[in-house]
């Protein structure tokens, strides 16, 4: 494939051209050759690649393995790595890493932790450590007797995959369970194994879907074996074989409590009981409300997916199974609540979470491998009860906020050196805009002005 090298600046036209053409063997070229590609896609190709080489790691070892976590790397992006001290869980006292670039989060949970390691700190348990994957087939024949011979069927399939499993198994994991579901009323045919493991410190996904497509192959060779069954009913086909990131018994469980009265500092406006009653209904909203319950929960995964990042972790599968879960009575809702029982303030959060602390990014990412080591190298039960807690955290801040002074107060003033920048106030500038907006509204429109006035 032939690559511009004339570094003349393409028209509008030419761009627009350039995109319409499909690309073909893009992930052979070298890395300086894809860089150039994509650049002529800009007017101004040589800035371009210059403001993508700026962000390559100067250690030339690092930046290859940064390479090659993914596919057609040709810069990094960088996103804040912020730290969030004093918050106490269990009795145990944490520097916590978060990885975020939205305003106001960190500031958010280190204000939440202060407020809390003052009142007992932060308490968790975890529920379960359960993991689920699935074998999808289509089989014709009568599903009593496909019951009937899943003792059979699972004894034939956990000796299928010793070789797979015998290491889990010394660290005290494994094949839990196989369980036959019949969704033939659904789909013609349809059925499933469903799976359950025990991954231990690993998030297992390698692991599990390893297992599953063996399982895949063993389960075709056995139905062939039976010759009970007519030549079609032996023919057993394999849909697909994986993990679900849906973990509804990989569930952690984080609270903060307190008597009344410690809450009667809160706000000038509240005493104690009338904060917890007035923020036991926002909670209550978002339970009974889908356009509350999504900000809500998504308070909630600031604090839990910043977390996930810093340690090397999946923050998406960990989200998905989580807004799968507030969903799970039929009705997407909050994924906290609050009870308030004789003097007693009380505020929860059960969430699925599965994270792992060895294997994958975790080990291979430098920051991950600093984070674990700042929490203490954590096993993966005590990183689910971090991570829960900093989303407790987080929605505790937020909805505190939102029931007092409002939101946008905070927020816009973490907010204001993001509007500085966009214009581009200079650091004598930045420091009389943080004086003078101590005590007034920040906003676009009023930086802005600002910003005006100081250059008059």
């Amino acid at each position: 494939m032939g690559i511009s090298g004339s570094g003349k600046q393409p028209n509008g036209s030419n761009m627009r051209r350039k995109r319409d053409i499909i690309i073909s063997g893009f992930s052979k070229l070298l890395k300086e050759e894809k860089l150039k590609l994509v650049a002529e896609y800009f007017e101004n190709p040589g800035e371009v690649v210059s403001l993508l080489k700026s962000f390559w790691h100067s250690d030339a070892s690092q930046q290859k393995l940064f390479d090659e976590f993914s596919e057609n790397t040709i810069s990094n992006f960088y996103i804040p790595y912020g730290v969030v001290p004093n918050v106490k869980i269990n009795g145990r006292t944490y520097m916590v890493p978060m990885v975020i670039e939205e305003s106001s989060v960190v500031a958010a949970a280190s204000s939440s932790a202060k407020f809390w390691s003052e009142r007992g700190g932060f308490h968790s348990e975890i529920i379960s450590t359960k993991k689920v994957g699935q074998v999808h087939f289509s089989w014709t024949g009568a599903s009593l007797s496909l019951f009937q011979l899943m003792p059979q069927i699972r004894e034939h399939l956990v000796n299928s995959v010793t070789h797979l499993t015998k290491n889990m198994e010394k660290r005290g994991g494994g094949i839990l369970d196989i369980e036959l579901i019949d969704m033939t009323d659904q789909i013609p045919t349809y059925y499933q194994l469903l799976v359950t493991f025990e991954t231990k410190d690993s998030m297992g996904a390698n692991f599990i879907n390893s297992v599953l497509e063996e399982f895949g192959q063993s389960l075709k060779v056995f139905m062939a074996e039976q010759i009970q069954f007519t030549d079609s009913d032996r023919q057993l086909e394999i849909i697909m074989a994986i993990l679900s990131n849906y973990t509804p018994e990989c569930i952690v469980k984080t609270w903060v409590e307190c008597p009344f009265s410690e809450l009667d500092t809160v706000d000038e406006q509240l005493d104690g009981i009338a904060f917890a009653r007035k923020f036991q209904t926002a909670v209550r909203i978002a339970q009974v409300d889908v356009y509350r319950a999504t900000t809500h929960n998504k308070g909630i995964y600031n604090g839990i997916d910043a977390v996930a990042i810093a340690t090397g972790n999946d923050f998406r599968a960990i989200e998905a199974a989580g807004h799968a879960y507030a969903a799970r009575s039929g009705r997407y809702q909050s994924l906290s609540y609050v009870e308030c029982t004789d003097d007693l303030f009380r505020f929860v959060l059960e969430v699925p979470m599965a994270v792992g602390t060895v294997g994958g990014l975790t080990s291979l990412h430098p920051l991950a491998k600093q984070s674990l080591e700042m929490l203490g190298n954590p096993t993966a039960p005590e990183l689910m009860m971090i991570a829960s807690t900093m989303g407790l955290a987080n929605n505790f801040s937020a909805v505190k906020s939102l029931t007092t002074k409002g939101i946008q107060a905070g927020h816009m003033k973490m907010h204001l050196f993001n509007i500085l920048n966009h214009f581009k106030a200079n650091e004598q500038e930045k420091k009389a805009a943080i004086e003078y907006f101590k005590d007034q509204t920040v906003s676009f429109a009023n930086v802005e002005t600002y910003i005006a006035s100081l250059r008059k």
